[in-house]
């Protein structure tokens, strides 16, 4: 291969310098035409101590300083929730492709101003929903596609663990987007609408904490022919966080913590054979490689998490949100 044929290395940001944001890091220094080049954080400290530790060049005590940094092809972006639109936009405005993490925005509304931006600036934009990408998720979306074991019957899906209850934590922080069904129920709906498309119709119940963010969410998704997916987010206690998928001829089961990487069973007549697909990384790694393509085939979106497909997750989200009374 000739030098001029060599792949561009894409510069990366990074804005907001949380746990999601050390472990795409992480993975980002493993693919070798790719470059993590800035962070921000509204604390020069914190964006000192993420610099020096990842082997970032620039380290910015705010955003919009990032997002005025011409060498940058690519940012993601790792704030809570509530602030993923106006850090978007900001970048895009800017020319800067997009990757935000999930979920896109915190509604519809929200999200169609981000994709309407992209298009205006003829930038790429995608929603990181890393589960996607990931290739045990892969494989299962293919074997269900191909009917491999016959039209899927039901799903059932749930994610949850128990933290003690803290305001003073995004997670428990409505006005951040926090609660169980924007921060980990997104996962249970996205195996769903990945597979199955939108529901026809949805059958939602939640508790909430004392602050009115949602501490469970109990979703049943009902589809044609009587298929039903049966769909759980829980911050009270700990679920077995998989995603089962009953066919005619046979059950796919993505084992637990099924949105990260971990391995697949498929049970037929009281067999189990287990696939484990050999990961050697935290997984965010995927998407970052599909992210750095996409920039280099010139393309404004992804052909797999596309906006057609962010919008109908958001939307759900925001319906269900309708139907348990959680207002943001």
């Amino acid at each position: 291969m000739t030098q001029q044929s060599q792949p561009k290395k894409i510069k990366w940001g990074i804005i907001g310098l949380g746990s999601i944001a050390n472990k795409f890091a992480t993975d980002l220094a493993t693919i070798p035409d790719a470059e993590l080049y800035a962070v921000a954080s509204r604390n020069q400290e914190k964006a000192d101590a993420f610099a020096q530790k990842y082997g970032a060049t620039k380290a910015y005590a705010s955003y919009e300083a990032l997002a005025n940094d011409k060498n940058i092809n690519a940012v993601y972006i790792a704030t809570p929730h509530a602030l993923h639109k106006e850090n978007a936009l900001m970048c895009l405005e800017n020319g800067i492709a997009v990757l935000g993490e999930k979920p896109f925005a915190m509604n519809a509304e929200e999200v169609d101003a981000m994709i309407a931006k992209a298009k205006e600036k003829k930038v790429l934009l995608m929603e990181a929903l890393w589960t996607y990408f990931l290739p045990h998720y892969q494989f299962v979306l293919n074997e269900l596609k191909n009917k491999t074991y016959g039209d899927i019957i039901k799903i059932e899906s749930n994610f949850g663990f128990q933290r003690p209850y803290n305001t003073e934590a995004r997670l428990f922080n409505k006005t951040m987007g926090g609660g169980s069904l924007l921060d980990i129920g997104i996962y249970p709906i996205f195996s769903a609408l990945s597979t199955l498309g939108a529901p026809n119709t949805i059958d939602a119940s939640a508790t909430f904490f004392e602050n009115e963010t949602d501490s469970t969410c109990d979703m049943v998704f009902n589809y044609d022919n009587g298929v039903k997916a049966h769909l759980k987010s829980s911050l009270l206690e700990v679920l077995p966080t998989e995603a089962i998928f009953h066919c005619e001829k046979g059950i796919i089961k993505i084992n637990t913590m099924f949105h990260m990487p971990t391995t697949v069973s498929i049970l037929v007549d009281g067999k189990e054979d287990i696939i484990d697909f050999g990961y050697n990384t935290i997984g965010y790694n995927y998407e970052a490689i599909h992210f750095n393509q996409l920039i280099r085939d010139g393309k404004t979106e992804s052909d797999i998490m596309t906006f057609e497909f962010s919008k109908q997750l958001i939307k759900t989200l925001d319906s269900v949100s309708n139907q348990i009374g959680l207002t943001y």
